[in-house]
């Protein structure tokens, strides 16, 4: 039996409640989540050209990504990007393979528009709309920036037959704000940032995450709770990182409550190993 195993077994859950994945189902409506999720919802609604969300490493964007792709509605067609790299042209190549149209590597640029702009318009043909979401959008240059700001060229005049969601963390927010992408940040309807869980925001996502997989949700105490918001600054995946340490040392002691020592001996022994990028753009 694995120590995860143990613990689960231990405490009586169906599942790790700390699970580092993203799961939709665990999502914990704080209230910056709410704002970030109802910011997508108007994008998509609005048919707003481009809609961009951003937040710090695991601040739980790719979670509510997930959620909003569960909701949307059968007309529409989507095409999701992640982590698109590469010069002119290779954006577009990208694009068309999430949306599962056959391309030809070594074809023109304008070829490989005119490919992407016939499918959209049949899609609208048939009473359907295309999103494109691009995720870890930061690792795009300014270059590429500009070459999705030229696929909304496909939009008529009185719809807008191709969307963008652009989701990422806090660089693609500044490199929007940049003179040169004024015409990009002109297209942008939406626009949000979700910061890091304050202590009474990661007192109720420990709390749910116990609950929603069988725990009574006082599995720690709150000086547990206070000691793993300083030492995570609130980030979702490293609350979650520390927590699920914190119940392998808990069960394997077989104490049923995570108290403060509990946390104290997992930060002592070293186990946990924070982002050093996410903890200091959290202090900002």
């Amino acid at each position: 039996m694995t120590s995860t195993e143990l613990y689960m077994d231990f405490f009586g859950f169906t599942e790790r409640p700390f699970t580092l994945l993203p799961d939709p189902d665990f999502i914990f409506w704080s209230r910056a989540h709410r704002r970030a999720y109802s910011v997508l919802e108007y994008g998509v609604m609005t048919r707003s050209p481009i809609t961009v969300v951003t937040g710090e490493v695991g601040a739980g964007k790719t979670t509510l990504v997930q959620r909003l792709l569960q909701s949307l509605d059968d007309d529409i067609t989507i095409g999701m990007v992640s982590n698109a790299q590469g010069g002119r042209g290779e954006l577009l190549q990208w694009a068309l393979n999430s949306l599962g149209i056959e391309t030809d590597l070594t074809a023109a640029y304008v070829t490989l528009f005119q490919q992407l702009q016939d499918f959209v318009i049949e899609e609208y043909a048939s009473g359907r709309r295309v999103i494109l979401l691009i995720d870890e959008a930061q690792n795009l240059s300014v270059e590429g920036l500009e070459e999705l700001r030229m696929l909304t060229n496909i939009n008529s005049n009185k719809d807008e037959l191709l969307q963008l969601i652009l989701v990422g963390q806090p660089e693609l927010r500044q490199m929007i704000l940049r003179p040169e992408l004024r015409q990009f940040a002109q297209r942008v309807t939406a626009t949000y940032h979700i910061g890091s869980l304050d202590l009474p925001a990661v007192e109720g996502y420990v709390k749910h995450r116990l609950q929603h997989v069988g725990g009574t949700g006082s599995e720690f105490t709150k000086e547990a709770i206070a000691l793993v918001h300083v030492h995570t600054h609130g980030i979702p995946r490293l609350v979650n990182k520390l927590c699920d340490i914190a119940m392998v040392y808990a069960a394997t002691e077989e104490r049923r409550v995570v108290d403060a020592p509990i946390v104290e001996e997992v930060l002592d022994d070293g186990i946990f190993l924070p982002s050093v990028q996410s903890a200091g753009e959290a202090a900002e």
